[in-house]
């Protein structure tokens, strides 16, 4: 966001991001209710608050869906496998061959 200060004032004003996608979503009475009411809570609109929401749950479940977790077990074979790998078969030396001609080296 950029900011700009106005000519009576040293208060800073900030931009907000363009609003220019909309998300419908049907919910119940009771939803609506609980939702509005947690909304309240925090002193923010009820759009503002169902982006803010959902947005945070979005990264929060993109960041879990990227982060790759290994057991205990799991673990130690990669390290094996990244400190001992096995020779290369052919299908990795042709594979090599390939790129170094492909690249030009």
């Amino acid at each position: 966001m950029t900011s700009a200060r106005t000519p009576h004032s040293s208060r800073t004003l900030r931009k907000r991001p363009q609003l220019d996608a909309r998300l419908d979503v049907r919910v119940t009475k009771e939803q609506k209710r609980l939702i509005q009411r947690a909304a309240d809570t925090q002193g923010r609109s009820l759009s503002d608050f169902v982006s803010g929401t959902v947005q945070e749950a979005a990264t929060a479940a993109l960041r879990e869906h990227d982060v790759i977790r290994l057991t205990a077990e799991e673990s130690v074979a990669f390290v094996q496998a990244v400190l001992n790998p096995p020779p290369p078969n052919e299908n990795l030396r042709s594979a090599a061959k390939d790129y170094k001609e492909f690249m030009g080296l």
